[in-house]
Parts: structure tokens; C-alpha cells; sequence
């Protein structure tokens, strides 16, 4: 299951900037922190699908990869251009945004003792995208050619097409490096263990806990303040709550109710249980998707008479208990190039005149019939209450007669692929703080809509317009005009932009800095106080 097919991640960043030309480190050959202060215990719901990088594109397993392997490039915290990790300097070295040059920091090792050299470089991306499996990240390396390896500091990406949003890409989790001698080039590692240079080792994983113990051979920019991390797995989100208010874990990240969030967030000091929670920055957004080629959802007048009658504020109040602001674009808020195209074409309360006018002018009289398909166990616990809710305000109105049907994910899927269903739930966190990764995906070529939809405009020109320029705000014009161009001619409809929540014990501080725009869950930045 992709990462970006989840729900309750991270980014909200304003791009890449001119720097990416000429990307370099400080010059000096900074080490890691053995760590220091008291090993901090986390909970979660979700689960680590997989240790090797190969296979993981989901939100667990890239927090294990994002804090056990390095990737030539990483995230500041607090920041969404790349800056040098395990290279010293990186950088495009032609201007059509095709050939990418990186040298290595020197003496980088991994766990084992082994050096990383550019040789481990080159294995990993390629190894990654030999394997090709269906969960993994090979997808962000469509635009790559070959690695070339000139030396063994030196590693040059050559690209089949431009595209400035590489650095972004070779800085996620699809980055990681391994150790070319404790991976085989073909296929998964599957004994749950994982080698590589990043802060933390993987000491223990299994069904109920992974353990990360502090990486003293580490070499790069971060700073250790705690002394391992144990992150404990819950299947029900009643149990990771209880276990932070009790105190058996530290801290609670992914997985709680907005409803516990919201009545923790608003509680007495007494009724908190010890703890505070923290809110983040996040890019996660959910669309109503339209299915061009229905005969219901392809007509403009009923995509249009939704778009008039969507009530979002009261959606976010209800269902969401404000974890969640209103969406009007497809790009979110604090992501370059973000408008309110939505907002601007069709307001911000339901207009029940303007939704009759629509339905009038695709020739529909009386109540529209109208299936809003959703799943509820891949967007989140609040994405089929929230159908719920569209279909009473459509219902609402007099004008439809909506309904909510929900299937599990694998006929979820297949439904979609099929082109069975003719409005449906598209929730997505991003790979990268770019608005490429809120458009390419939905509008460019294979989109992961599956709703048939295609604009020249955007496929042919805008796009491909954006992806060779590496001062990504000089693109807000062109994906201003996509984001016009989809409101127009409605293939989906954005709903809701998340936030990041964690909920920790007194004494844990550092959440901040793991809540940010990058997408990063940074380990190394969560320290506990010392009990008296």
C-alpha cells in the first residue's frame, strides 16, 4: 500500500528554490551525537509493512527508513528544501534539470562497519527499481536513466526527462542507502532486520514492538537527544490511548480518534492524564473524485451542483472536530503556487439555487440518483462519517438522493480500477512539499485517479512547463492555472487539508521538531526529562 495512499502524515513547505543548483553543505565534516538523556517509548497504530526500502511506501515503514538508513540528501526540521546527508555537495549540473551530480562526505560507514561508498549508492537505486515491487517506491524513479559512478565519492543521476523535484525524491525514504554486501540486487530482505548509516540501528522488530538503539558511527547533521527509541504497536486506537494516559508509552503518534484529540486537546489539566498534545503541519489532503465516463458523475452540471452544495466548514466542525481545515484547491495551503480556485468559483456555503441551475442545464429533473463509494479502513476513521455527512447535505438540498456504500480496500481498488463506481474518496499524503506531488500524480500521464480525466493543457504543456524549473516559485503561475483549470472542469473536488497531531506525557519535549513540513518523523529530536 502506497505511502501517499494513507492518511495522517506530514507536509506543508514551500518548495525548492534556486539553491537545488547548487546545493552544498557547510564544509565541515560533522558527526552524530552518541546520544544522550533517556530512551523515550512511542505507540502508534500503524504498522511497519516493511524494514527493507525497497518494499515500504507507507507512513510506518518510512519512519523506520528515515531514521535507520541515510539518503544523500535530507529535510531540515523546520524546512522543505534538501540540504546534504550523507553527500557534502549535490546539484544539477546542466540546465535542462537532466544530470544530477552528488559527492560523498568522507568515512561514512554503515552499522556493520562496512563503508558507503558511491558504489552503495548506485546499488540501492537500482536495486530498488530492479525489483519494482508493487508496495514500494520504484514509482519516484520513473524520470531516472542510469546512475553512473565515477568514482567512489562521486555518483551522477542522468535523467530520461527534467525533473527539478529529483533532489526532493533522493531526500524521502525512496533515498535510503543499504550496504551492497547485506542485500541481495534481486530480491526483498524479508528476516526483519536492516542495515545502514542513518542515527538509529534497528535492534528488535516484530508484531508487537520495533527497537532502535542510537547509532555511534552515525556521521551527519543530527543531533541525538535521547538514548534509543522503542515504538510499540496497538490495533485499536482505544488502546494507544489509554496506554499514553497511563503512561506506558511516552508518547502517541498516528492512530488516535479525532475525537480522543479533540477531548484531550480541550480538557481540564486534571482530565489530561500528565499529558499535552501537540499539533504539526501537515499536506495530507481527500478529494471527491468524479469518474469522467459515468453517466451520472460525467455529466458538469451534477459535478457542478455538488461543488455549489459542498458544505466543508460544517464537514471539519462535525465530523473531524476541526483536525482538519476546509480544502478549496488541489494544491494545499502553504505549498507553492496554492490558490482558492475553488472557493473563488464556488463559495464557501452550499447555494442551492446556482447547484438547480446546473442540474437544469445538464437536462436532470427531479432528484439525482447518487452513490458515494468509500473504504474504511485506508483514508482514515473519519472518511466514511464524512461521506455520511456529504450525502445529508446533497440530500439536503432536495436535489439529490445520495447514499454511501463502503466495500474493503481490495474490492475498494479493483472498483476503482474498474471504473465501477462513479464518485469515490481519493485521500493522499505527499511524497514531497512540492506542488508537482499534488498534480503529476492526479493529472499527468497514468493517473492514480483512474477517473479518465485528461486536459492537454495540463498533461501537455503546464506540466511539463514546471518540471525543469528548479526555482520552484517560479512555477506558481503554471500550477496557478492548473489548479483554475480543474475547477472548471471538476474531476474531483478537493474536501479537507489535515494537521499532525501527537499526544505525549509531560516531560516530552522535541515533538515540534517531528511535526513539521518535511514529512520527516525525526527520532533524534524527542528527548524525555530525567524523573526527579
Amino acid at each position: 500500500m502506497r505511502k501517499r495512499d494513507q492518511w495522517l502524515a506530514a507536509p506543508i513547505g514551500a518548495g525548492l528554490t534556486t539553491a537545488l543548483l547548487a546545493l552544498a553543505g557547510c564544509g565541515a565534516e560533522d558527526s552524530g551525537s552518541a546520544g544522550n538523556g533517556e530512551p523515550v517509548v512511542m505507540g502508534m497504530t500503524d504498522k511497519v509493512v516493511a524494514t527493507d526500502p525497497a518494499a515500504g511506501y507507507d507512513p510506518g515503514s518510512w519512519l523506520l527508513f528515515n531514521n535507520v538508513f541515510q539518503s544523500l540528501l535530507s529535510f531540515p526540521k523546520g524546512g522543505t528544501a534538501p540540504e546534504p546527508e550523507a553527500a557534502r555537495s549535490c546539484g544539477f549540473t546542466d540546465s535542462a534539470s537532466k544530470v544530477y551530480r552528488c559527492t560523498l562526505k568522507d568515512g561514512l560507514t554503515f552499522s556493520n562497519g562496512h563503508a558507503l561508498t558511491s558504489k552503495d549508492v548506485k546499488f540501492s537505486i537500482d536495486r530498488t527499481r530492479r525489483i519494482k515491487d508493487p508496495g514500494g517506491p520504484a514509482v519516484m524513479f520513473s524520470a531516472l536513466d542510469k546512475v553512473e559512478t565515477p568514482d567512489a565519492k562521486t555518483v551522477v543521476f542522468r535523467l530520461k526527462t527534467p525533473d527539478a523535484t529529483f533532489p526532493m525524491k533522493i531526500a524521502s525514504g525512496a533515498g535510503s542507502i543499504v550496504d551492497h554486501a547485506s542485500y541481495s540486487a534481486n530480491r526483498l530482505r524479508t528476516d526483519g532486520k536492516a542495515v545502514g548509516s542513518g542515527v538509529y540501528t534497528l535492534k528488535e522488530y516484530g508484531q508487537r514492538q520495533a527497537r532502535f538503539a542510537v547509532n555511534a558511527s552515525y556521521k551527519g547533521p543530527a543531533k541525538v537527544k535521547n538514548s534509543g527509541m522503542t515504538v510499540k504497536f496497538f490495533d485499536a486506537r482505544d488502546k494507544l490511548k489509554r496506554a499514553v494516559q497511563s503512561g506506558s508509552v511516552d508518547v502517541a503518534y498516528r492512530g488516535l480518534s479525532m475525537k480522543d484529540l479533540s477531548a484531550l486537546n480541550n480538557a481540564s489539566l486534571h482530565d489530561q492524564h500528565g499529558t499535552q498534545v501537540v499539533e504539526g503541519a501537515s499536506a495530507e489532503v481527500m478529494h471527491l473524485v468524479f469518474n469522467m465516463k459515468d453517466p451520472v458523475a460525467g455529466k458538469l452540471g451534477v459535478r457542478k451542483a455538488i461543488a455549489y452544495l459542498l458544505d466543508r466548514s460544517t464537514l471539519v466542525r462535525d465530523v473531524y472536530r476541526h483536525t482538519a481545515v476546509p480544502l478549496y484547491s488541489i494544491v494545499p495551503a502553504g505549498i507553492t503556487g496554492h490558490n482558492t480556485a475553488f472557493f473563488n468559483a464556488y463559495g464557501d456555503r452550499p447555494q442551492p439555487g446556482k447547484a438547480a441551475d446546473a442540474l437544469r442545464s445538464a437536462g436532470l429533473q427531479g432528484k439525482v440518483p447518487l452513490t458515494l463509494w468509500a473504504t474504511p479502513d485506508r483514508f482514515g476513521p473519519g472518511t466514511v462519517p464524512a461521506f455520511q455527512e456529504i450525502a445529508q447535505q446533497l440530500n439536503s438540498s432536495g436535489l439529490f438522493d445520495a447514499r454511501v456504500r463502503t466495500v474493503d480496500t481490495k474490492e475498494y481498488d479493483k472498483g476503482v480500477t474498474d471504473g465501477r463506481f462513479g464518485v469515490y474518496v481519493k485521500g493522499w499524503v505527499p511524497d514531497y512539499p512540492d506542488p508537482d506531488n499534488f498534480t503529476q500524480p492526479f493529472f499527468g500521464k497514468d493517473s492514480v485517479l483512474a477517473n479518465h480525466y485528461d486536459s492537454p493543457r495540463i498533461s501537455g504543456r503546464l506540466l511539463p512547463q514546471t518540471a525543469d524549473e528548479t526555482d520552484r516559485g517560479a512555477t506558481k503561475t503554471a500550477f496557478r492555472e492548473v489548479q483554475d483549470i480543474v475547477a472548471k472542469d471538476l474531476p474531483v473536488i478537493p474536501i479537507w487539508q489535515g494537521k499532525q497531531y501527537a499526544v505525549a506525557r509531560d516531560g516530552i519535549s522535541g515533538l515540534e521538531w517531528t511535526l513539521d513540513s518535511s514529512t520527516v518523523f525525526r527520532f533524534w529530536e524527542i528527548s524525555k526529562a530525567t524523573e526527579a
